[in-house]
C-alpha cells in the first residue's frame, strides 16, 4: 500500500488538484472549478489541510467521507456554503456520538474531489489521501468499502435552507433509494455526510493515494502545456492507459433525470479515427465508450489487449 506522509495543501495547491480530479472522474463528480472557488474559500480563511496517508491512521480514527449528491448540472446553478459541508459533519458526529477525527472524499471526481478540503479546513482536521473507488460512479453503493461490508449508513444529507436528514437503511441500495429522493426534494443536489469508517476499515478498503495523483496529473498538465508537448501523452503514459479515440463533440444531448444527469456525447473522427464516430454514454459520469457501435473497454495492462462487445451482445 503506497504511504503519504503528513503534507499540507494549501490555495495554490487546488488548480492542479481540481485538474487531475477532473481526469479521473471521467467527466463526472460535479465541475471542478466549482469545488476549487469553494475550498480556496474554506483555505484562505481556515488555514492550510493536513493530508495524512492511509499507513498513517490510527485503526480506531473515525473516518468522514464527505460530497455532493446529485445532478452535476444543478451543481453549478447551486453550489454549496461551507456551512452546509460542516453541517453534515457536525449533524452525523452527533448521531455517532463520536468526534470525527478524519475526512476522506468519497469518489476522484470533479467538485467531490474538492469539497473534503471544505470540510477538513473548516473543522480543522487531517484529509485523508485516499477515496472509495479510484473514479466517479453515479450511485452511492458502487464503492469499494460496499465490498468489504462497510454500511453506507447512517448518513446526513443537508440542503442549502438548512434541512437535514439522517439516514439508516437496511443495506446500501436502500441509503443511494432513499437518499437520491431525499436529493431530488432537496432541488436535486445536497451534502451528504456517508460510510463512517474506522482506521482499520478505511485502510483496508479505501484507494490510496487519489489526491496525491490529483495533485500529479494536474502539474503534468500544466508544465506539458508550458512546455508546448501533448498533455494527452503524457497522462496516457502516466496512467498506464491508451488513446481510444482521436476526433471532435459534434453533438451533446443531456436532460436531468431522476436526480442524475444523463445523455450521450458523439464524437466525429479525426486523424487516425477519420470518418469514425465515438458515442459516449453517461450517468453524471461517463460509463460506455462505443467506437462505430462496438463497446469498448479498458486496455489489458498485461497483455495489451482491449476488452470489446458488440451492444446486441450478454
Amino acid at each position: 500500500m503506497a504511504t503519504t506522509k503528513v503534507s499540507f495543501v494549501d490555495v495554490e495547491d487546488l488548480p492542479d488538484i481540481a485538474a487531475g480530479a477532473a481526469i479521473l472522474g471521467t467527466g463526472g463528480g460535479g465541475d471542478p472549478h466549482i469545488g476549487r472557488l469553494l475550498a480556496a474559500a474554506a483555505l484562505r480563511r481556515h488555514g492550510p489541510v493536513r493530508l495524512v496517508g492511509l499507513d498513517d491512521l490510527p485503526s480506531d480514527a473515525v473516518v468522514l467521507p464527505v460530497s455532493l449528491m446529485g445532478a452535476p448540472t444543478v451543481m453549478v446553478e447551486k453550489p454549496p456554503s461551507v456551512d452546509q459541508v460542516a453541517l453534515v459533519v457536525d449533524t452525523l458526529a452527533g448521531y455517532l456520538g463520536r468526534a470525527v477525527t478524519h475526512i476522506a472524499c468519497a469518489e476522484a471526481g470533479g467538485v467531490n474531489s474538492l469539497i473534503p478540503f471544505v470540510a477538513a479546513a473548516r473543522l480543522d482536521v487531517p484529509l485523508v489521501d485516499a477515496d472509495m473507488m479510484g473514479r466517479a460512479f453515479p450511485e452511492l453503493q458502487m464503492v469499494l468499502p460496499s465490498l468489504y461490508g462497510v454500511p453506507t449508513t447512517p448518513m446526513v444529507i443537508a440542503d442549502e435552507k438548512g434541512n437535514r436528514a439522517v439516514l439508516d437503511t437496511v443495506d446500501n441500495h436502500w441509503a443511494e433509494r432513499l437518499a437520491r429522493s431525499a436529493t431530488i426534494d432537496m432541488g436535486c443536489t445536497a451534502v451528504i455526510a456517508t460510510c463512517p469508517m474506522t482506521g482499520q476499515q478505511a485502510g483496508e478498503s479505501l484507494v490510496p493515494g487519489t489526491l496525491t495523483l490529483c495533485r500529479e496529473l494536474g502539474r503534468l498538465l500544466r508544465t506539458s502545456k508550458a512546455e508546448h508537448r501533448d498533455p494527452v501523452d503524457g497522462v496516457v503514459t502516466r496512467l498506464r492507459g491508451g488513446r481510444l479515440f482521436s476526433g471532435k463533440v459534434v453533438d451533446v444531448a443531456r436532460r436531468t433525470v431522476t436526480g442524475f444527469a444523463r445523455g450521450e456525447a458523439r464524437l466525429s473522427g479525426t486523424d487516425e479515427h477519420a470518418g469514425g464516430e465515438l458515442v459516449l454514454r453517461f450517468q453524471n459520469e461517463h460509463l460506455i465508450a462505443e467506437v462505430d457501435g462496438v463497446v469498448r473497454g479498458p486496455r489489458c495492462r498485461t497483455c495489451s489487449a482491449r476488452w470489446t462487445r458488440r451492444p446486441e451482445q450478454p
